[in-house]
Protein backbone atom coordinates (compact mmCIF):
# COMPACT_ATOMS: atom_id res chain seq x y z
CA UNK A 1 0.00 0.00 0.00
CA UNK A 2 1.37 3.06 -1.03
CA UNK A 3 1.05 7.03 1.02
CA UNK A 4 -2.25 8.78 0.08
CA UNK A 5 0.29 12.03 -0.45
CA UNK A 6 3.31 10.93 -1.00
CA UNK A 7 4.70 14.48 -1.26
CA UNK A 8 4.34 14.46 2.43
CA UNK A 9 6.33 12.03 3.77
CA UNK A 10 10.44 13.17 3.84
CA UNK A 11 12.79 12.10 1.36
CA UNK A 12 9.70 10.72 -1.14
CA UNK A 13 9.66 11.37 -4.56
CA UNK A 14 7.39 13.82 -6.29
CA UNK A 15 4.75 12.60 -8.35
CA UNK A 16 5.98 14.30 -11.49
CA UNK A 17 7.11 12.48 -14.22
CA UNK A 18 10.45 11.08 -14.84
CA UNK A 19 11.04 11.51 -18.27
CA UNK A 20 14.56 12.13 -19.56
CA UNK A 21 14.25 15.97 -20.49
CA UNK A 22 15.84 15.68 -23.76
CA UNK A 23 12.93 13.46 -24.73
CA UNK A 24 10.17 16.04 -24.21
CA UNK A 25 9.15 18.81 -27.20
CA UNK A 26 9.79 17.94 -30.28
CA UNK A 27 12.36 15.31 -31.89
CA UNK A 28 15.11 17.44 -33.20
CA UNK A 29 18.47 16.08 -34.33
CA UNK A 30 20.75 16.61 -31.04
CA UNK A 31 18.42 14.42 -28.68
CA UNK A 32 18.62 11.91 -31.32
CA UNK A 33 22.31 12.05 -31.25
CA UNK A 34 22.01 11.66 -27.60
CA UNK A 35 20.30 8.37 -27.72
CA UNK A 36 22.10 6.90 -30.42
CA UNK A 37 25.24 8.22 -28.60
CA UNK A 38 23.80 6.26 -25.16
CA UNK A 39 23.10 3.19 -26.77
CA UNK A 40 26.27 2.41 -28.35
CA UNK A 41 27.95 3.49 -24.65
CA UNK A 42 26.09 0.46 -22.93
CA UNK A 43 26.75 -2.20 -25.57
CA UNK A 44 30.05 -1.19 -25.36
CA UNK A 45 30.10 -0.71 -21.17
CA UNK A 46 28.33 -3.98 -21.30
CA UNK A 47 31.15 -5.58 -23.65
CA UNK A 48 33.95 -4.54 -21.78
CA UNK A 49 32.57 -5.12 -18.14
CA UNK A 50 32.14 -8.32 -19.25
CA UNK A 51 35.32 -8.89 -20.32
CA UNK A 52 36.93 -7.11 -17.80
CA UNK A 53 34.48 -9.31 -14.69
CA UNK A 54 35.68 -12.75 -16.40
CA UNK A 55 39.39 -11.49 -15.40
CA UNK A 56 38.38 -9.64 -12.66
CA UNK A 57 36.92 -13.29 -10.73
CA UNK A 58 39.83 -15.45 -12.76
CA UNK A 59 42.65 -13.16 -10.79
CA UNK A 60 40.47 -12.72 -7.63
CA UNK A 61 39.96 -16.62 -7.22
CA UNK A 62 43.37 -17.46 -8.01
CA UNK A 63 44.48 -15.19 -5.32
CA UNK A 64 41.97 -16.76 -2.78
CA UNK A 65 43.64 -20.61 -3.88
CA UNK A 66 47.02 -19.15 -3.97
CA UNK A 67 47.59 -19.86 -7.57
CA UNK A 68 49.04 -17.00 -10.63
CA UNK A 69 45.89 -16.70 -12.64
CA UNK A 70 46.18 -15.39 -16.52
CA UNK A 71 49.14 -13.48 -16.47
CA UNK A 72 50.31 -14.15 -20.56
CA UNK A 73 47.97 -12.44 -22.99
CA UNK A 74 48.59 -8.96 -22.36
CA UNK A 75 49.53 -6.58 -18.91
CA UNK A 76 48.38 -8.54 -16.20
CA UNK A 77 46.45 -10.96 -18.45
CA UNK A 78 43.75 -8.45 -18.97
CA UNK A 79 43.28 -9.17 -22.78
CA UNK A 80 43.01 -13.22 -21.99
CA UNK A 81 39.27 -12.26 -22.10
CA UNK A 82 39.31 -11.43 -25.70
CA UNK A 83 41.80 -14.32 -26.58
CA UNK A 84 39.63 -16.88 -25.26
CA UNK A 85 36.62 -15.21 -27.34
CA UNK A 86 38.87 -15.33 -30.24
CA UNK A 87 39.62 -18.88 -29.74
CA UNK A 88 35.94 -19.70 -29.69
CA UNK A 89 34.72 -17.86 -32.67
CA UNK A 90 37.15 -19.85 -34.75
CA UNK A 91 36.16 -23.39 -33.39
CA UNK A 92 34.28 -25.43 -34.77
CA UNK A 93 30.20 -25.37 -34.36
CA UNK A 94 28.42 -28.55 -33.58
CA UNK A 95 25.15 -29.38 -34.14
CA UNK A 96 23.26 -32.58 -32.76
CA UNK A 97 21.93 -34.55 -35.12
CA UNK A 98 18.64 -34.56 -32.77
CA UNK A 99 18.60 -30.87 -32.41
CA UNK A 100 15.67 -28.36 -33.09
CA UNK A 101 17.82 -26.46 -35.17
CA UNK A 102 16.32 -23.56 -35.39
CA UNK A 103 15.61 -23.05 -31.17
CA UNK A 104 18.91 -24.62 -30.80
CA UNK A 105 20.60 -21.48 -32.20
CA UNK A 106 17.94 -19.16 -31.19
CA UNK A 107 18.13 -19.79 -27.10
CA UNK A 108 21.83 -18.43 -27.16
CA UNK A 109 20.67 -15.22 -28.28
CA UNK A 110 18.02 -15.32 -25.55
CA UNK A 111 20.47 -15.42 -23.05
CA UNK A 112 22.30 -12.99 -24.33
CA UNK A 113 20.25 -10.03 -25.50
CA UNK A 114 18.34 -9.76 -21.97
CA UNK A 115 21.78 -8.97 -20.38
CA UNK A 116 21.73 -5.56 -22.31
CA UNK A 117 18.47 -4.86 -22.07
CA UNK A 118 18.73 -4.94 -18.45
CA UNK A 119 20.89 -2.82 -18.09
CA UNK A 120 19.83 -0.22 -19.84
CA UNK A 121 17.23 1.08 -17.09
CA UNK A 122 20.47 1.22 -14.74
CA UNK A 123 21.73 5.10 -13.99
CA UNK A 124 25.02 5.34 -14.80
CA UNK A 125 25.45 8.53 -13.19
CA UNK A 126 24.50 11.89 -13.17
CA UNK A 127 24.23 15.05 -10.73
CA UNK A 128 21.76 14.10 -7.44
CA UNK A 129 22.66 16.39 -5.19
CA UNK A 130 20.17 19.49 -4.65
CA UNK A 131 17.71 17.83 -6.01
CA UNK A 132 18.69 18.26 -9.64
CA UNK A 133 17.23 14.39 -10.13
CA UNK A 134 20.13 12.60 -12.04
CA UNK A 135 20.41 15.55 -15.16
CA UNK A 136 23.47 16.59 -16.87
CA UNK A 137 23.70 18.53 -19.25
CA UNK A 138 25.39 17.08 -22.61
CA UNK A 139 25.75 19.43 -26.00
CA UNK A 140 23.65 21.67 -24.86
CA UNK A 141 20.48 19.62 -23.85
CA UNK A 142 20.06 18.33 -20.02
CA UNK A 143 19.54 14.45 -20.15
CA UNK A 144 19.79 11.63 -17.81
CA UNK A 145 22.79 9.30 -17.69
CA UNK A 146 20.51 6.20 -18.54
CA UNK A 147 19.67 4.94 -21.83
CA UNK A 148 15.81 4.94 -20.90
CA UNK A 149 13.96 5.67 -17.54
CA UNK A 150 10.44 4.48 -17.77
CA UNK A 151 7.77 4.83 -15.39
CA UNK A 152 7.34 0.54 -15.02
CA UNK A 153 11.50 0.28 -14.68
CA UNK A 154 11.33 -2.00 -11.65
CA UNK A 155 8.86 -4.21 -13.48
CA UNK A 156 10.79 -4.08 -17.02
CA UNK A 157 14.06 -6.21 -14.74
CA UNK A 158 11.33 -8.78 -13.70
CA UNK A 159 10.03 -9.19 -17.13
CA UNK A 160 14.07 -9.22 -18.47
CA UNK A 161 14.67 -11.46 -15.65
CA UNK A 162 12.38 -14.06 -16.19
CA UNK A 163 12.64 -13.73 -20.35
CA UNK A 164 16.21 -14.79 -20.07
CA UNK A 165 15.70 -18.29 -17.98
CA UNK A 166 14.12 -19.18 -21.43
CA UNK A 167 17.80 -18.74 -23.43
CA UNK A 168 18.43 -22.18 -20.69
CA UNK A 169 15.23 -24.11 -20.90
CA UNK A 170 15.20 -24.08 -24.81
CA UNK A 171 18.90 -25.10 -24.86
CA UNK A 172 18.45 -27.66 -22.85
CA UNK A 173 15.54 -29.10 -24.53
CA UNK A 174 16.69 -28.62 -28.30
CA UNK A 175 20.19 -29.97 -27.54
CA UNK A 176 18.15 -33.81 -28.09
CA UNK A 177 19.97 -34.59 -25.21
CA UNK A 178 19.41 -36.25 -21.51
CA UNK A 179 21.79 -34.34 -19.24
CA UNK A 180 21.13 -30.73 -20.86
CA UNK A 181 17.33 -31.56 -20.54
CA UNK A 182 18.11 -31.96 -16.54
CA UNK A 183 19.89 -28.95 -16.37
CA UNK A 184 17.23 -26.99 -17.88
CA UNK A 185 14.46 -28.60 -16.01
CA UNK A 186 16.29 -27.51 -12.87
CA UNK A 187 16.46 -23.88 -14.18
CA UNK A 188 13.05 -23.56 -14.72
CA UNK A 189 12.07 -24.97 -11.20
CA UNK A 190 14.64 -22.69 -9.72
CA UNK A 191 13.66 -20.00 -11.45
CA UNK A 192 10.27 -19.91 -10.39
CA UNK A 193 11.10 -20.93 -6.52
CA UNK A 194 13.47 -17.43 -6.30
CA UNK A 195 11.45 -15.64 -8.42
CA UNK A 196 8.65 -14.73 -6.12
CA UNK A 197 10.96 -14.10 -3.48
CA UNK A 198 13.23 -11.25 -5.67
CA UNK A 199 9.46 -9.79 -6.50
CA UNK A 200 8.72 -9.83 -2.93
CA UNK A 201 11.64 -8.48 -1.55
CA UNK A 202 11.29 -5.83 -4.18
CA UNK A 203 8.08 -4.95 -3.07
CA UNK A 204 9.51 -3.56 0.27
CA UNK A 205 11.92 -0.90 -1.97
CA UNK A 206 8.83 -0.21 -3.88
CA UNK A 207 6.80 0.48 -0.69
CA UNK A 208 9.32 2.84 0.48
CA UNK A 209 10.43 4.48 -2.08
CA UNK A 210 7.14 5.30 -3.54
CA UNK A 211 8.03 4.81 -7.17
CA UNK A 212 8.66 1.62 -9.79
CA UNK A 213 11.45 4.85 -11.92
CA UNK A 214 15.10 3.51 -11.55
CA UNK A 215 16.08 7.22 -11.17
CA UNK A 216 13.35 8.17 -9.26
CA UNK A 217 14.30 5.32 -6.51
CA UNK A 218 18.07 6.68 -6.51
CA UNK A 219 16.62 10.10 -5.92
CA UNK A 220 14.90 9.02 -2.80
CA UNK A 221 18.26 7.77 -1.54
CA UNK A 222 20.00 11.07 -0.91
CA UNK A 223 21.24 10.02 2.76
CA UNK A 224 23.24 7.08 3.95
CA UNK A 225 19.87 6.94 6.56
CA UNK A 226 18.13 7.09 3.35
CA UNK A 227 19.75 4.30 1.54
CA UNK A 228 17.04 1.88 1.04
CA UNK A 229 19.27 -1.22 2.48
CA UNK A 230 18.58 0.71 5.95
CA UNK A 231 15.07 2.15 5.41
CA UNK A 232 13.84 -1.46 4.34
CA UNK A 233 15.77 -2.97 7.50
CA UNK A 234 18.45 -4.73 5.80
CA UNK A 235 16.29 -8.19 5.89
CA UNK A 236 14.85 -7.38 2.23
CA UNK A 237 18.37 -6.68 0.78
CA UNK A 238 19.69 -10.26 2.15
CA UNK A 239 16.62 -11.87 0.79
CA UNK A 240 17.19 -9.83 -2.65
CA UNK A 241 21.27 -10.77 -2.89
CA UNK A 242 20.12 -14.74 -2.09
CA UNK A 243 17.59 -14.66 -4.50
CA UNK A 244 19.35 -12.67 -7.31
CA UNK A 245 22.48 -15.49 -6.81
CA UNK A 246 19.73 -18.33 -7.60
CA UNK A 247 18.61 -16.23 -10.45
CA UNK A 248 22.05 -15.93 -12.19
CA UNK A 249 22.88 -19.33 -11.78
CA UNK A 250 25.76 -18.57 -9.49
CA UNK A 251 27.59 -20.52 -7.14
CA UNK A 252 26.51 -21.90 -4.01
CA UNK A 253 23.04 -22.18 -7.00
CA UNK A 254 24.77 -23.24 -9.83
CA UNK A 255 22.54 -26.94 -10.38
CA UNK A 256 21.86 -25.80 -13.82
CA UNK A 257 25.25 -26.14 -15.17
CA UNK A 258 26.28 -28.79 -12.05
CA UNK A 259 29.82 -30.89 -14.07
CA UNK A 260 30.43 -33.75 -11.34
CA UNK A 261 26.62 -34.48 -12.18
CA UNK A 262 25.18 -33.47 -15.33
CA UNK A 263 28.57 -33.34 -17.80
CA UNK A 264 27.80 -29.85 -18.32
CA UNK A 265 24.24 -28.84 -17.19
CA UNK A 266 22.23 -27.09 -19.95
CA UNK A 267 25.20 -26.00 -22.61
CA UNK A 268 26.93 -29.68 -22.68
CA UNK A 269 26.05 -29.81 -26.28
CA UNK A 270 27.10 -26.17 -27.43
CA UNK A 271 30.41 -25.42 -29.11
CA UNK A 272 32.37 -22.09 -30.38
CA UNK A 273 30.43 -18.62 -30.89
CA UNK A 274 27.19 -20.35 -29.29
CA UNK A 275 28.94 -21.41 -26.27
CA UNK A 276 30.61 -17.72 -25.72
CA UNK A 277 27.09 -16.54 -25.79
CA UNK A 278 26.06 -18.22 -22.95
CA UNK A 279 29.47 -17.52 -21.03
CA UNK A 280 29.47 -14.15 -21.72
CA UNK A 281 25.75 -13.45 -20.42
CA UNK A 282 26.47 -15.11 -17.16
CA UNK A 283 29.06 -12.65 -16.50
CA UNK A 284 26.86 -9.85 -17.95
CA UNK A 285 24.35 -10.35 -15.79
CA UNK A 286 26.27 -10.44 -12.68
CA UNK A 287 27.54 -7.17 -13.65
CA UNK A 288 24.36 -5.63 -14.25
CA UNK A 289 22.56 -7.43 -11.34
CA UNK A 290 25.24 -5.65 -8.86
CA UNK A 291 24.60 -2.52 -10.05
CA UNK A 292 20.73 -3.33 -10.26
CA UNK A 293 21.49 -3.89 -6.44
CA UNK A 294 23.53 -0.96 -5.93
CA UNK A 295 20.71 1.29 -7.32
CA UNK A 296 17.63 -0.05 -5.55
CA UNK A 297 19.31 -0.19 -2.14
CA UNK A 298 22.96 1.99 -1.75
CA UNK A 299 21.49 5.01 -3.57
CA UNK A 300 23.11 4.43 -7.07
CA UNK A 301 25.41 7.03 -8.10
CA UNK A 302 24.55 9.07 -5.03
CA UNK A 303 27.95 9.78 -2.80
CA UNK A 304 27.98 8.67 0.83
CA UNK A 305 26.20 11.63 2.71
CA UNK A 306 25.37 11.19 6.38
CA UNK A 307 24.12 14.08 8.69
CA UNK A 308 24.93 16.92 6.32
CA UNK A 309 28.70 15.46 5.52
CA UNK A 310 28.99 14.58 2.22
CA UNK A 311 32.19 12.49 1.06
CA UNK A 312 32.87 14.84 -2.47
CA UNK A 313 35.58 12.96 -5.05
CA UNK A 314 38.37 16.15 -4.91
CA UNK A 315 39.02 17.55 -8.58
CA UNK A 316 35.77 15.46 -10.17
CA UNK A 317 32.64 16.90 -11.12
CA UNK A 318 29.47 16.01 -9.92
CA UNK A 319 27.69 14.85 -12.69
CA UNK A 320 31.05 12.78 -13.31
CA UNK A 321 31.52 11.81 -9.28
CA UNK A 322 28.08 9.94 -10.01
CA UNK A 323 29.51 7.63 -12.64
CA UNK A 324 33.12 7.15 -10.15
CA UNK A 325 30.63 6.36 -6.93
CA UNK A 326 28.62 3.69 -8.64
CA UNK A 327 31.34 2.01 -10.36
CA UNK A 328 32.95 1.58 -6.37
CA UNK A 329 29.60 0.61 -5.74
CA UNK A 330 29.49 -2.65 -8.11
CA UNK A 331 32.76 -3.80 -7.38
CA UNK A 332 32.45 -4.14 -3.80
CA UNK A 333 29.25 -6.65 -5.03
CA UNK A 334 31.22 -8.16 -8.01
CA UNK A 335 34.52 -8.91 -5.51
CA UNK A 336 31.30 -10.82 -2.86
CA UNK A 337 30.06 -12.73 -6.07
CA UNK A 338 33.39 -14.09 -6.41
CA UNK A 339 33.76 -15.04 -3.05
CA UNK A 340 30.72 -16.81 -3.29
CA UNK A 341 32.39 -18.79 -6.16
CA UNK A 342 35.63 -19.30 -4.22
CA UNK A 343 33.98 -20.25 -0.60
CA UNK A 344 30.82 -21.69 -0.99
CA UNK A 345 29.67 -25.38 -1.91
CA UNK A 346 27.29 -26.20 -3.59
CA UNK A 347 23.91 -27.33 -2.21
CA UNK A 348 21.83 -30.19 -3.00
CA UNK A 349 18.74 -29.97 -5.00
CA UNK A 350 16.16 -30.77 -2.58
CA UNK A 351 18.21 -27.72 -0.02
CA UNK A 352 17.96 -25.32 -2.77
CA UNK A 353 14.43 -26.24 -3.03
CA UNK A 354 13.53 -25.96 0.61
CA UNK A 355 15.70 -22.71 1.56
CA UNK A 356 13.36 -21.07 -1.55
CA UNK A 357 10.09 -21.90 -0.50
CA UNK A 358 10.20 -22.87 3.57
CA UNK A 359 12.54 -19.74 4.15
CA UNK A 360 13.03 -16.84 2.13
CA UNK A 361 9.59 -16.94 0.18
CA UNK A 362 7.53 -16.91 4.12
CA UNK A 363 10.81 -14.39 5.30
CA UNK A 364 10.43 -11.71 2.18
CA UNK A 365 6.06 -11.91 2.63
CA UNK A 366 6.66 -11.49 6.24
CA UNK A 367 8.90 -8.59 6.55
CA UNK A 368 6.59 -6.73 3.44
CA UNK A 369 3.62 -7.17 5.48
CA UNK A 370 5.27 -5.72 8.82
CA UNK A 371 6.37 -2.52 6.37
CA UNK A 372 3.31 -2.07 4.94
CA UNK A 373 1.70 -2.47 8.76
CA UNK A 374 3.87 0.63 9.71
CA UNK A 375 3.27 2.72 6.58
CA UNK A 376 -0.58 2.34 6.72
CA UNK A 377 -0.09 3.22 10.95
CA UNK A 378 1.85 6.36 9.62
CA UNK A 379 -1.02 7.24 7.45
CA UNK A 380 -3.92 6.38 9.71
CA UNK A 381 -2.45 8.27 12.78
CA UNK A 382 -2.14 5.29 14.84
CA UNK A 383 0.75 4.23 17.37
CA UNK A 384 3.17 2.73 15.01
CA UNK A 385 5.06 0.41 18.26
CA UNK A 386 1.75 -0.69 19.03
CA UNK A 387 0.86 -1.67 15.59
CA UNK A 388 4.50 -3.03 14.92
CA UNK A 389 4.28 -5.20 17.86
CA UNK A 390 0.36 -6.58 16.68
CA UNK A 391 2.11 -7.67 13.50
CA UNK A 392 4.92 -9.15 15.30
CA UNK A 393 2.68 -11.45 17.22
CA UNK A 394 0.74 -11.82 14.39
CA UNK A 395 3.68 -13.20 11.77
CA UNK A 396 5.31 -14.98 14.99
CA UNK A 397 1.95 -17.23 15.24
CA UNK A 398 1.84 -17.89 10.99
CA UNK A 399 5.34 -18.77 11.03
CA UNK A 400 4.46 -21.35 14.28
CA UNK A 401 1.83 -22.37 12.00
CA UNK A 402 3.64 -23.28 9.46
CA UNK A 403 6.35 -25.07 10.87
CA UNK A 404 3.69 -27.29 12.70
CA UNK A 405 2.67 -28.01 8.73
CA UNK A 406 5.99 -28.72 8.11
CA UNK A 407 6.07 -30.99 10.72
CA UNK A 408 2.84 -33.17 10.20
CA UNK A 409 4.11 -32.98 6.28
CA UNK A 410 7.04 -34.75 7.59
CA UNK A 411 5.82 -37.11 9.34
CA UNK A 412 3.16 -38.07 6.70
CA UNK A 413 6.02 -38.79 4.05
CA UNK A 414 8.23 -40.70 6.68
CA UNK A 415 4.99 -42.96 7.28
CA UNK A 416 4.55 -43.80 3.78
CA UNK A 417 7.62 -44.54 2.63
CA UNK A 418 9.38 -44.21 -0.74
CA UNK A 419 6.77 -43.26 -3.10
CA UNK A 420 9.09 -44.43 -5.77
Amino acid sequence: MLPRDLSSHVGAPSLRPMLDPALEGDLLWAPLVIVILKVLVVFVVGLVATMLMVWFERKVVAGMQNRIGPNKAGPYGLLQTLADGIKLFFKEDLLPRRSDRFVFALAPFLSFVPAFLSFAIIPLGGDYRDGNDGIVTWFGIETRVQLADPHVGVLFALAISSIAVYGIMLAGWSSGSKYPLLGSVRASAQMVSYEAALGLSLASVLLIAGTMSTSGIVGAQATLTDWNVVATGVVPFIIFLIAATAELNRPPFDLVEAEQELVGGFNTEYSSIRFALFYLAEFMNTVTMSALIVTLFFGGPQPISFNGFTLDIPFVPNALEGTVWLLLKVLVFLYTYVWFRATLPRLRYDQLMNFGWKVLIPASLAWFLLLAAQRLARDEGWNVFVTTAIAVVVLAGCYMLMQAAFAVSNKTRESQGAQF
